[in-house]
């Protein structure tokens, strides 16, 4: 099989964002144009000579295309074994199991995680590490550079791979081996919970309900769920990958997992219910009428580690995205472990958890995990609710409101601007990091502006530094305010506003969310000039 070297034009919009190169599927369909962008992970990561890889995906549309292209061009650049997930699907937390199980040198995670699928939906690609993480901030900007000055890529003329069937072939040399997609995931998860546990559970009559929402989590849901805990097959709905997730949005939030939200909402509730997003890493947990925002439920799993056996030791430490809430800080005080604060994105996590700093790390979009892989995991937080609610034995309100009566709540919201105008958008931030020496000190309602940052972090592992990660509007009270531009989307730009306020006083811990910061939510608007800026009136999504 010869391999061929092919000229090219560089690209110069294929820089990572958060968590990989994420655009519209016809851009990724452009000639030249993922081939450009595999063959600068290959040049900018150095893979020695005969390196193992694996690569896997959500199964939105384009998928199997993309791993035809990358393994024929992974044989081209010497690596010497390839783990495909079976038809071409890896969830990107079992990508990050297998990576670390067979220690291959990394891994290309094909997904747009929460985004639409389908033919004019969106494609991503990102490189994991060794560690099974995300790729840090300096290889990510290695790739980028790489990619802005590529003039060709090397690729080999072969037949395609059947996808479908477990085993072995070779491309030029190159061994392909096509997995199982879920049995490595599913053994690691029964080395963490208690099974048995789970299982009486939910022969009690305990009624559960999880929705893939089409996405990647079906086939890991079904073995899990109903295949070895006993739930009947009911209990997981829109079970199977779609390539364009059933024309739905794949992100587990009150908005756009409706069907799940009207069963838990109903007359007829479930005990529990959960949701996980395109490539299985987020999740959405859910009571009888009772939403658990992702702030809480990373502190409460927390408070409550050592129910699970694969934390029966406790916890070293815990680490949170900057924007999401200071629920879990609280736990971590009185446990008496560190806490992490961190910008936006998986990778901040791996050099913490490498260094044994961290056990748990979660960020409000809906991203929960621990240091068992170095993605966030969505299943794994299912499990672990259903962990503790098999020693609890108490309804999922019962078990959050205690956690409040005992740590206080942290009243928390998150409302999502999407695809705004760029230009709006950035003239929005600019015009709020304007006011950075006017706002301290100023009153605004019964709030006192303490301080305003553009929040920045250096990594206490490897002294690293990222700025502008966001912008702190502090009051004197402990509430705050932050504004950041996501780099999750493909269109426009997405805004997300956080607000946040600590109520101790347990009679005021059944008021709405909405209600209770309602005085901030109307400062945002105030400060940010949000509506005469981008024209909106509404948030698209308010979690």
């Amino acid at each position: 099989m010869a391999i061929h070297t092919i000229t090219t034009q560089a690209f110069h919009d294929q820089k990572p964002g958060t968590s990989g190169l994420r655009k519209r599927v016809t851009v990724f369909q452009q000639p030249h144009y993922l081939e450009n962008f595999v063959q600068s992970i290959f040049d900018a990561v150095k893979m020695p000579v005969g390196a193992a890889l694996v690569v896997g995906g959500d199964g939105r549309f384009y998928n199997v295309e993309a791993i035809q292209i990358i393994l024929k061009m992974a044989a081209a650049n010497g690596v010497g074994r390839v783990l495909v997930g079976k038809d071409g699907i890896l969830s990107t937390p079992a990508a990050s199991c297998v990576i670390r199980k067979y220690q291959t040198f990394g891994g290309i995670i094909l997904s747009a995680s929460h985004n639409p699928g389908g033919p004019e939906g969106d494609f991503g690609i990102k490189f994991n590490a060794a560690n099974g993480g995300p790729a840090t901030e300096n290889v990510t900007e290695a790739i980028f550079a790489r990619s802005k000055e590529l003039a060709q890529y090397k690729i080999v003329d072969a037949p395609d791979v059947a996808l479908d069937v477990v085993g072995e072939t070779e491309i030029a040399g190159m061994k392909v081996e096509i997995i199982d997609s879920v049995t490595d995931y599913v053994a690691l998860m029964e080395t963490l919970f208690d099974f048995e546990a789970i299982r009486q559970l939910l022969a009690s009559g305990f009624r559960l309900r999880f929705d893939a929402m089409h996405a990647v989590t079906g086939p890991y849901a079904r073995a899990i769920l109903v295949d070895r805990l006993g739930a009947p097959s009911s209990a997981v709905i829109n079970a199977d990958p779609l390539p364009d997730f059933g024309g739905g949005h794949p992100d587990p939030n009150l908005t756009y997992a409706h069907d799940l939200v009207e069963i838990m909402f109903g007359d007829d509730a479930p005990d529990f219910g959960a949701a996980s997003d395109g490539d299985g890493d987020r999740n959405m947990i859910l009571g009888k009428q009772f939403f658990v925002t992702p702030s809480d439920s990373l502190a409460l799993i927390a408070a409550n580690a050592r129910l699970a056996p694969g934390y029966g030791q406790g916890i070293a430490g815990v680490a949170r995205s900057m924007p999401t809430s200071a629920a879990v800080d609280r736990v971590a005080e009185e446990l008496d472990i560190p806490c992490f604060e961190t910008p936006t994105g998986w990778k901040f996590f791996g050099n913490l958890m490498d260094a044994g700093k961290v056990t748990l790390c979660g960020e409000e979009s809906f991203g929960t995990g621990s240091d068992h892989v170095r993605e966030k995991d969505g299943l794994w937080a299912v499990l672990f609710w259903l962990n503790i609610l098999a020693i609890k034995r108490q309804p999922v309100e019962t078990i959050v409101k205690r956690h409040w009566a005992r740590f206080g709540r942290n009243v928390y919201s998150r409302h999502d601007y999407e695809e705004l105008p760029s230009d709006a958008a950035n003239d929005l931030i600019d015009h709020i990091r304007a006011q950075f020496t006017s706002l301290p000190g100023k009153t605004l309602g019964r709030y006192i502006v303490k301080t305003c940052d553009d929040f920045s972090y250096t990594d206490p592992v490897d002294g690293s530094v990222s700025q502008k990660q966001g912008i702190r509007i502090l009051f004197e009270d402990g509430s705050r305010i932050v504004f950041r531009l996501s780099g999750t989307g493909t269109a426009g730009a997405t805004l997300r506003i956080y607000l946040e306020s600590f109520d101790a006083d347990i009679s005021q811990h059944d008021q709405d969310a909405q209600h209770a910061l309602a005085e901030l939510i109307g400062i945002a608007e105030q400060i940010s000039e949000l509506k005469q800026r981008s024209g909106r009136e509404q948030p698209t999504v308010i979690t």
